[in-house]
């Protein structure tokens, strides 16, 4: 086979084509610090990317939802942990006006702060997250208690009581909320029992006896009652926010470890590239010269 002239010129351009190329790849790369600037360039990584940053995309929104999670049950805490200490002053007073030394005035004074601690709990049981009412059960937009002094909403002791639940994880749902109906129900009962009692001029015995699990009221819980119904809702909560926690460690640590395989698919390897890069611009630089010498010179450089 003849190798003519113009056969060597167009290999010797084609090779240096194929230089320029890889070294422009190169320099993208440094550029960029990414592997690829488009999928074609290597299909695998593109497509695993892409399945990173899905991940990287939930993961925000999970720890939004946790964000809200801690919102909803950080405000219910609190809120029971008034109405705790609502019902600890209740005791008090209780305990007060039980003592037959106090005059009919002086209960009526007692039945005074009652009313104003039975509106108080009230306000709790109406407590808002924005604008959700979190005792509310799915009826959020909706309060408990229409009014200090009305009774509770129907619409929501009917049907209203019910988890609102967000996804935390994969596959991994979190009640947020903690329907407070019954338990409201049963303070705002035991309440309105013991203001009916020092209005009606009850006896110390007759109002000291709602201290108890059953109040004189028979269906009506007395104080001890509704007070461990309190703890035992609050500490369901307490449960809850541990988990959030627990939650939230999880999902920060899963974000470590699919940004750093991200970034092992994608990122620029500098040493790697750099070494390559610089053996690629010696190749190019023997090519050149190379290629120079072995090209025969023109007719008229006989001519001279």
């Amino acid at each position: 086979m003849r190798v003519t002239q113009s056969m060597l010129s167009s290999n010797m351009l084609r090779n240096l084509n194929t230089s320029y190329n890889k070294m422009s790849k190169y320099q993208n790369m440094l550029d960029s610090g990414k592997k690829i600037t488009r999928p074609s360039e290597d299909p695998v990584v593109a497509v695993k990317g892409m399945g990173y940053r899905i991940d990287l995309d939930k993961n925000e929104q999970y720890q939004r939802n946790i964000r809200e999670a801690h919102t909803w049950l950080d405000t219910t805490d609190e809120a029971l942990d008034q109405t705790g200490s609502a019902l600890k002053r209740v005791k008090e007073l209780i305990v007060q006006a039980a003592n037959d030394t106090n005059t009919t005035d002086d209960r009526q004074k007692i039945n005074a702060e009652m009313q104003q601690l039975k509106e108080q709990l009230r306000d709790i049981a109406n407590t808002r997250v924005g604008e959700n009412y979190i005792f509310s059960g799915t009826h959020t937009n909706q309060p408990l208690y229409t009014d200090k002094t009305g009774p509770q909403n129907p619409a929501i002791t009917t049907g209203g009581q019910k988890a609102i639940e967000i996804n935390v994880f994969d596959g991994i749902p979190m009640n947020i909320n903690t329907p407070g109906a019954d338990l409201f129900k049963d303070i705002d009962d035991f309440m309105g029992q013991v203001t009916t009692l020092l209005q009606n001029g009850a006896t110390g015995t007759e109002i000291g006896n709602t201290l108890g699990l059953t109040s004189g009221g028979g269906a009506i819980p007395g104080l001890d009652a509704v007070y461990e119904s309190t703890l035992t809702v609050r500490a369901d909560v307490g449960a809850r926010q541990n988990r959030v926690e627990m939650m939230e460690n999880r999902l920060d640590l899963q974000e470590v470890n699919v940004t750093k395989q991200l970034s092992v698919n994608e990122d620029t390897d500098y040493a790697k590239t750099i070494t390559e890069m610089i053996t690629q611009e010696s190749i190019h630089q023997a090519s050149l010269s190379v290629g120079a010498k072995i090209i025969q010179q023109t007719l008229v450089d006989f001519i001279r």
